[in-house]
């Protein structure tokens, strides 16, 4: 789960982390209010969405005055950001993020990252902060400061300052670094984090070091414990889809083709999608509709994937254990006679009560296409939707 740049930022400062000033505001006047009770004369009006590069793509305005804070404010709001990481279709701005914008003199790279590989968090740091890293990091890779840490002890104060030393600052800084080092670890650490980035980390003209950005994601499976953190989700920067899903416990995940999957099992409907792409064919979603598909979580999983208007082509794909096939067949039919399925079925089933399943779908009356084996039926589901665009 991802969260805003501000909510970011709050749950830095908790930990200790210095953050410049901020507020949130939801309108124009709400913004000039915001910059009126942060004093100053300078002030960064930011779209929240979740997504970086925000920068390059117009998304932070430095304003000088009250009214440029509402023209900035107004500009933002409604909108649909594209930036580099959000795709084509953008992000809805529905919140801006009005900041004093403070001078700095350098700006630095700080990130923490869950290395699933290595079974380590992978702190990564570089003197060349700003909205190129990725673009430094993919040519010059040598420029990153990297430690990996020891899940036994957690980050050690001596890794912090040679990290700091690393970044090129003076004895002052050091000291200042390594607090922020620190603290934003105990950050990722405690809020069962996946990813932070403060990019930049600026250092300013008396020596302080701020999170002048910040970016996090969280552990899903962990929001059961951080509830303060779950209450930060904002479903509108999401695909409304995987926010359905999630209502009916169903996971799923929109992609680009065109053959829509409903397979029992993430292991399966990964081999489901990989058999897909191998008989010439583009899978249009992930969905695991999980070990006890009743037939209205299954008529909900079609709804799901019809809402895709690329999907040319469904693959039903259940291997029952725990389910049962006969219950999978009802689901089928009752999701054919609730929605208007109007491309190609392919349905597959394997396991416990099969041959039922196999007769409640045989007797149904409905024009579908079965198949005895995952390659037969990743290639009829490819056929089909060939034929569907043909």
């Amino acid at each position: 789960m991802d969260v805003h740049e501000y909510q970011a930022k709050e749950l830095l400062a908790s930990f200790g982390v210095a953050v410049p000033k901020g507020a949130v505001a939801f309108s124009p006047d709400q913004a000039v209010y915001a910059a009126t009770e942060l004093g100053g004369s300078f002030w960064a009006v930011k779209a929240q969405i979740h997504a970086g590069a925000r920068g390059k793509a117009g998304g932070i305005k430095l304003c000088r005055t009250y009214n440029e804070v509402r023209d900035a404010a107004r500009d933002l709001l409604g909108k649909r950001l594209v930036t580099l990481q959000t795709g084509p279709e953008g992000k809805p701005v529905q919140r801006v993020y009005v900041e004093t914008a403070d001078p700095f003199e350098r700006e630095l790279y700080l990130g923490y990252v869950l290395d699933r590989k290595a079974e380590r968090v992978r702190v990564i740091a570089s003197q060349r902060g700003g909205m190129d890293i990725e673009e430094i990091a993919a040519k010059e890779p040598e420029a990153l400061i990297q430690v990996v840490v020891e899940p036994a002890v957690g980050l050690q104060q001596f890794q912090a300052r040679e990290i700091a030393f690393q970044l090129g600052l003076n004895i002052k800084q050091v000291s200042a670094a390594v607090k922020t080092i620190m603290n934003a670890y105990r950050a990722f650490r405690d809020c069962d984090g996946t990813m932070l980035e403060i990019n930049p980390l600026v250092v300013t003209k008396d020596d302080r070091v701020l999170a002048l950005d910040a970016k996090m994601s969280f552990d899903d499976n962990a929001l059961f414990r951080r509830r303060n953190i779950a209450d930060m989700h904002d479903p509108s920067q999401g695909d409304p889809r995987e926010a359905q899903a999630a209502e009916h416990n169903l996971s799923y995940i929109g992609l680009d083709g065109e053959i829509g999957c409903i397979v029992n099992g993430a292991g399966l409907a990964m081999a489901t999608m990989d058999m897909i792409k191998h008989a010439g064919g583009e899978p249009a979603n992930f969905l695991d509709v999980g070990g006890g598909a009743s037939p209205d979580r299954v008529a909900t999983a079609f709804r799901l994937v019809l809402s895709d208007r690329n999907v040319k082509a469904i693959l039903v794909n259940i291997f029952a254990g725990i389910n049962r096939c006969d219950w999978v067949a009802e689901g089928v039919v009752k999701a054919a006679r609730e929605v208007k399925i109007d491309v190609p079925l392919v349905v597959r089933l394997a396991g416990t009560n099969v041959e039922e399943g196999k007769k409640i779908l045989a007797e149904s009356g409905l024009d579908l296409i079965t198949a005895d084996t995952l390659t037969e039926a990743a290639r009829k589901a490819v056929e089909a939707c060939r034929g569907a665009k043909h």
